[in-house]
């Protein structure tokens, strides 16, 4: 079965033919050198209305935590949740087994002797909440997440060691490649790189 083709377009009939789409820009990169520099560079850019931005360090940096506005973490209340939960279902399982599923005279003991139920009862909150604080934490990141493109530059790289990077992305509304890259160079980064996705 042979298949034809147009000799002005080169693609076969009922198939559309699609020109090449433009790259998709993720955001302008700016590289400082300190944390310091990057946190004042974060704040300056809220301040002149930036709110889709994020910053990259080798380390926690509070103050550019604070300029970015971030909130308090929910990790603690989900943690609770979880150690509660673990704690009443570990109980609810002695309870259930030692007055209904199986229960057991032991040197007439009662039934719900519930101080009996105490290491079980603790134990299985730690487990939960361990789990639960883990499972949480790989859903609030985003996790896992092979690529990002941050990878795509170079430079980046610098980021787990020695540099530290804002990045402000292209959703901003704000954002505007000539005046944002304008806005960038006057904080007086080392470098300030557009970054694909």
């Amino acid at each position: 079965m042979s298949t034809t083709v147009t000799p002005a377009t080169g693609h076969e009939p009922g198939h559309p033919h699609t020109e090449p789409t433009e790259p998709v820009v993720y955001g302008l990169l700016a590289e400082f050198e300190t944390g310091d520099a990057m946190a004042h560079a974060i704040a300056k850019a809220r301040e002149a209305g930036y709110s889709h931005m994020d910053g990259y360090s080798p380390y926690p940096v509070g103050a550019a935590a604070d300029a970015l506005g971030f909130p308090k973490s929910e990790m603690g209340p989900i943690m609770f949740i979880g150690g509660l939960t673990g704690a009443a279902a570990g109980f609810t399982m002695q309870y259930w087994a030692n007055t209904w599923g199986y229960a057991l005279n032991i040197g007439g003991r009662p039934y719900f002797s519930w101080p009996s139920f105490v290491p079980i009862t603790f134990e299985m909150m730690v487990l939960t909440t361990a789990l639960t604080g883990l499972f949480a934490l790989i859903a609030l990141c985003g996790l896992p997440r092979y690529h990002h493109p941050l990878f795509n530059s170079a430079k980046f790289d610098r980021a787990t060691r020695d540099r530290f990077f804002m990045c402000i992305e292209a959703t901003d509304p704000k954002y505007d490649s000539a005046a944002t890259r304008a806005f960038l160079n006057e904080l007086h980064p080392l470098s300030v790189e557009e970054v694909l996705e």
